[in-house]
């Protein structure tokens, strides 16, 4: 089941079938993406006409954002299930090492965690899991490789961007996802918010706490995207009466 809001789609689902979904996609014969929708996500999709076809054109579309959730209550079917992207990312990861599926992560140059920082975190948390870790300034190598799995972290829109224009020229990988800054949170270069403020819905703030200079990211996700739901619950309420 999935719902539209600003017009994008995103899948309802909860976590055991969405990674039900993902062990489906690994033995498909065809290749797939997935993408983990937040409120900036969906304010950069309005003026990014790109954008917004390549998170509609999504095998999995996930909600990740608790504003997301709030929305649904205006859209309705109401999403149950929040999965963040850097949740995922550690689901993903253990289902590899469980499976023996390799992974091909294709890094930020400028990202908090290097390549190496990477490298040794995944090392020590899963010490079977096959991977390469390539930097963006090397996407022939990525091309090149023999993985199941590509996880790009080169923020949105550019990585959906990027699997979305490579994935067919990669051909061993299966499922490709973007995964923002996950890695930053298992290298701990940033750290998660306590459990009760992503409960609650306010990991932005904890986020903004930590780094200052995310408001103009923060503002678009909370306000920007706020207003622009009400907007469209207003014209649609107009034009439905």
């Amino acid at each position: 089941m999935s719902i539209k809001i600003l017009g994008v789609k995103i899948d309802n689902l909860s976590k055991e079938k969405v990674l039900e979904k993902i062990k489906e996609f690994l033995i498909s014969s065809k290749q797939h993406y997935i993408t983990t929708v937040n409120p900036e996500f969906l304010v950069k999709a309005q003026n990014n006409e790109e954008f917004f076809h390549i998170l509609n054109k999504a095998d999995l579309s996930l909600t990740d954002g608790f504003g997301v959730k709030l929305a649904s209550f205006l859209f309705p079917p109401i999403i149950k299930n929040r999965i963040s992207g850097a949740d995922l990312t550690k689901d993903i990861l253990r289902l590899a090492e469980k499976e023996s599926y390799k992974v091909c992560i294709l890094n930020h140059e400028k990202q908090f965690s290097s390549n190496e920082e990477i490298r040794f975190v995944l090392e020590k948390k899963y010490p079977n899991l096959k991977f390469n870790v390539f930097s963006e300034v090397e996407p022939r190598q990525t091309r090149q490789t023999d993985a199941q799995i590509l996880l790009v972290a080169l923020g949105a829109p550019r990585q959906e961007k990027f699997i979305y224009h490579n994935l067919a020229k990669i051909s061993s990988v299966k499922v490709a996802m973007g995964v923002g800054g996950s890695f930053d949170f298992l290298t701990g270069k940033i750290k998660r918010a306590p459990k009760i403020m992503r409960i609650l819905g306010i990991e932005w703030l904890w986020r903004l706490i930590q780094e200052p200079k995310r408001i103009k990211r923060i503002l678009t996700a909370v306000v920007v995207f706020s207003w622009l739901v009400l907007k469209d619950r207003i014209k649609d309420n107009f034009v439905n009466h």
